[in-house]
């Protein structure tokens, strides 16, 4: 069922096609192959089928014997007939898990569509186990199952259950910020030196590294996110009392720029600092962008949904490269975080929710763009897309 809602803008009033239907969605466990990388002493333990297990295996790209930091915990027929206690198995797996690897220093217990089928209460069996195994390991769980979300979701679901563990700064502490979203080492580098640069002090990231250099949360600390798609996470934030800067999100110049600034500002930098600092990169980001502009600009683009990341790139790509977005799709829109984006798409492209992958596909056929960004899309033999429901 589609309906075309119109939704107040501060810019304008804004008309938002919102669409209920068939689905294509990629599962949230895939977004373990990103987080693993990054919490370099987590262990992610899917609670699942030999189908997510090959699933995560194919989306990684490493071998076992390489030893990643993830595995699967396989529901078996019995335990879905009831005939196993499924607690038991999962506390035997996690025994062997924590005496081969010793280095583990936080355990995710990450839910799937076989786990939640059969009700299993890995909440449950995250706090007993932390107990049993605290100080040495503290286990946490997260659902990463695909049935109603998107990929980018696993990793806001796991951000969440970080922030319940973060311990509270105290009332007295001096003010922070803290940036929320994994990001490449490099860029989180980055990020670090600029803020560190505008006069910035106490700055953390989270993830973070390891779960020793984890951020305290409290009234003092003040988030920036650095991804679009983390919105429990963000209100997991809040109700422990952080304030979240509203921001562009630092995809290209004008997102980055826009973002670091509105971090200084929080912060009380005066503007020249803030030109002395954010001037130079910007001016070799734009060069570096050059190239690209001569090659994009006036060529038609199509979001489908996927990510959520839709909105940010779509500014960019229209407003520093030169494009034209027909239509810029997203599975979700939150529109309070982005508020500042959204003032700044142009006004002909048309911007959806959620998702109806037949009508979507029938408009992006007679749109004929140049450039349609989207999931991975099935196609059969004769190479025509196979249209299926998520």
């Amino acid at each position: 069922m589609t309906a075309l809602a119109p939704q107040s803008f501060q810019k304008a009033d804004r008309p938002v096609l919102r669409e209920r239907g068939q689905r294509e969605v990629f599962c949230g466990l895939t977004r373990i192959v990103w987080l693993h990388r990054k919490l370099q002493d987590a262990f992610f333990l899917v609670v699942g089928s030999r189908t997510c297990a090959h699933l995560i295996q194919s989306a990684a790209g490493v071998m076992i014997f390489a030893e990643p930091r993830f595995a699967t915990a396989i529901i078996e027929d019995r335990d879905l007939a009831g005939m196993a206690d499924a607690e038991a198995e999962l506390d035997r797996v996690v025994e062997q898990l924590l005496e081969r690897r010793p280095d583990i220093k936080l355990l995710f217990l990450v839910g799937s569509c076989p786990s939640e089928v059969i009700k299993l209460d890995l909440s449950r069996s995250a706090h007993r186990l932390s107990r049993q195994y605290h100080p040495q390991v503290r286990v946490l769980n997260y659902s990463g199952s695909g049935i109603e979300t998107t990929f980018t979701q696993g990793e806001d679901a796991c951000l969440e259950a970080l922030v319940g563990a973060l311990e509270t700064a105290p009332a007295d502490a001096e003010a922070d910020l803290l940036v929320v979203g994994a990001l490449p080492d490099v860029v989180e580098g980055q990020f670090a030196r600029l803020l560190s640069a505008l006069g910035i002090r106490n700055v953390g990231f989270l993830p973070s590294r390891s779960a020793d250099s984890l951020p305290r949360i409290g009234s003092s600390t003040r988030f920036l996110l650095a991804q679009p798609f983390l919105a429990t996470t963000a209100a997991a934030l809040e109700k422990r009392g952080a304030t979240r800067i509203a921001a562009l999100f630092p995809i290209g110049v004008e997102g980055t720029t826009g973002w670091l600034t509105a971090a200084a500002r929080a912060f009380g930098i005066d503007g020249a600092k803030m030109i002395e600092v954010l001037t130079p990169p910007a001016q070799r980001a734009r060069n570096a962008l050059a190239a690209w502009r001569s090659v994009l600009e006036g060529k038609s683009l199509f979001f489908f949904p996927d990510s959520q990341l839709e909105v940010p790139l779509a500014r960019m790509l229209c407003r520093e490269l030169g494009m034209r977005a027909i239509e810029i799709g997203t599975p979700y829109l939150h529109r309070e975080h982005l508020k500042e984006e959204l003032e700044l798409l142009p006004d002909s492209a048309l911007l959806s929710e959620g998702q109806d992958v037949e009508r979507q596909l029938d408009r992006c056929r007679a749109a004929r763009p140049d450039i349609t960004v989207c999931g991975l899309v099935p196609r059969d033999n004769q190479g025509e897309t196979r249209r299926q429901s998520g």
